[in-house]
């Protein structure tokens, strides 16, 4: 339930300007940071923090408690003695305006482990070490096993098996099927790298504490985002393969994804594993908490993607080729959160209830004293008859206050690139709704976002900038280089935005 008027600006750390590449959790945070809090801004959101996955996507990562190394700070390292100048220096040249991830992994990535390596061979490091690794070893084993198994079998796989829709595939049988035999074999292998990948684990959630810590003095909170579905390959699913609808060949049951909805005319085939609810409620749905209490532990409030799947979801087969193929499946809803509430308390989670939300949906979310989300590309629309009615729930004078309204987000076009896409009758509506003559078009529904009665009022950042088509975060159902690798140049959070943000957060009550 959210109490307090507040604002917020949408950034995921990759996207922050670094000498290195990729955005990290160096100087340039903590420099958001102090804009943030220049200009009336109490919240920050951002996407999954995991280690990215297929096609670099943070909603398709490869742990739901691990941290990504490659946002680690190699300045920060520095400090810590773990790596040197000449060696963060000696770098191919990266774009300053985008994240190249074909140039930044291989380069980064040895770096980093020559940190991990470094730091576990000083003797002062072993103790807060060995408290990490005991304190979530629940997790933290079974992740850097799967990570140096993943490592191991990309370069040496072992015969691809018939079937596509199984659980590492590319994996000798028995470690992907867990056999104690294999798991002590490869563990015994492998204890080197284990060691550091938890050390980079170690080392990801030092220096997010201390930003973290940073942010509070502040003033500002952190948003998280959690993914409701996990990627097939992943150590969630490896480790914890009862939880969801597989086999004991480890083979997919049905996949996971959405029917045809404003993102997608072919809905969207995600291929994640789904659920086994009856599993999962008989263990007091364990498996959940701890996710969410993780999560919890690094920022202080979290959206919750895909919330309407809590309430029923789309079940596709695992041997079909188009998410029209799914049917809806209810799922636990009310009985799921009266748990997460009875052990959490108060929930400070954001539900994502965007796609195709049906009246079930809604009870679910209001018994549960969540706020949903209003996004203001989607308001201004036409009826059947093509007549502007002023009736969509997403318009601000439509709003409740226990809401977050954003212009836009990670998925959608940039606000810029959003309306100079729509046809013209269009155009005139969102003139006419908001008062103006369009020519400041972007600022003007920053404006109309800020105003509104949603409690939460979060912007992307690119808005701010005034951006185009060119810098938005993600196109739905698509893979390539262009999505999650938007970047921002130094300077360009500067003090003219984030006067102009501080005046409306005074105006409208979100300071």
């Amino acid at each position: 339930m959210i109490e307090n008027r507040a604002a917020g600006i949408l950034l995921h750390p990759t996207s922050l300007p670094s000498p290195h590449g990729i955005g990290d959790l160096g100087a340039e945070a903590y420099r958001f940071i102090d804009f943030l809090q220049a200009a009336g801004i109490r919240l920050w959101q951002i996407l999954p923090l995991g280690p990215c996955g297929h096609g670099n996507s943070p909603y398709s990562a490869v742990s739901s408690f691990a941290g990504n190394p490659l946002l680690l700070s190699l300045e920060k390292l520095a400090e810590d003695g773990l790596v040197n100048a000449t060696e963060i220096a000696e770098n191919p040249g990266f774009p300053d305006d985008h994240v190249d991830y074909e140039l930044v992994s291989p380069w980064k990535m040895p770096l980093l482990r020559k940190a991990a390596a470094r730091f576990l061979q000083d003797a002062e490091n072993s103790a807060p070490f060995r408290e990490f690794c005991t304190a979530e070893e629940w997790w933290l084993e079974d992740f850097a096993l799967y990570t140096a198994l993943q490592d191991h079998f990309s370069l040496y796989p072992a015969e691809e098996p018939a079937e596509p829709r199984v659980i590492n595939r590319y994996w000798e049988r028995d470690i992907a099927l867990r056999e104690p035999e294999a798991l002590e074999r490869w563990r015994s292998r492998f204890t080197e790298e284990t060691a550091l990948q938890k050390a980079l684990q170690f080392l990801f959630f030092r220096q997010w504490r201390r930003l973290k810590t940073y942010a509070g003095e502040a003033g500002v909170e952190i948003v998280g985002d959690v993914p409701i579905f996990v990627a097939p390959d992943s150590a969630d699913v490896w480790a914890f393969r009862s939880n969801f609808q597989i086999d004991d060949h480890g083979r997919l049951k049905a996949l996971a994804g959405v029917p045809p909805d404003y993102f997608s005319a072919e809905g969207q085939l995600w291929g994640n594993p789904l659920f086994d609810w009856d599993a999962m409620s008989a263990e007091g749905y364990a498996w959940w908490l701890r996710r969410l209490e993780a999560v919890l532990r690094q920022v202080d409030w979290v959206r919750i993607d895909h919330f309407r799947a809590f309430q029923a979801y789309w079940r596709i087969p695992a041997d079909a080729e188009s998410a029209k193929e799914g049917e809806w499946i209810k799922a636990p809803g009310a009985d799921f959160f009266r748990v997460l509430k009875s052990r959490m308390g108060e929930l400070p989670i954001i539900a994502e209830d965007l796609g195709i939300i049906t009246d079930e949906v809604h009870e679910l979310r209001r018994a549960a004293g969540l706020p949903g989300m209003k996004v203001l590309q989607f308001a201004f629309e036409f009826d059947s008859e093509g007549v502007f009615r002023g009736s969509h729930a997403f318009l601000p004078h439509n709003q409740e206050p226990n809401s977050v309204v954003y212009t836009g987000t990670h998925d959608n076009d940039t606000t810029a690139g959003w309306y100079a896409s729509r046809d013209e009758k269009t155009k005139d509506i969102i003139r006419r709704y908001l008062a103006r003559d369009g020519h400041d078009i972007v600022w003007d529904l920053i404006r109309l976002a800020l105003s509104s009665p949603a409690g939460f009022a979060i912007i992307p950042f690119q808005d701010l900038l005034g951006l185009g088509s060119e810098a938005r975060m993600n196109t739905p159902s698509t893979v390539g280089a262009h999505n999650w690798a938007y970047r921002f140049r130094s300077g360009e959070a500067n003090e003219w935005i984030s006067g102009r943000l501080y005046e409306m957060n005074m105006l409208y009550g979100r300071l």
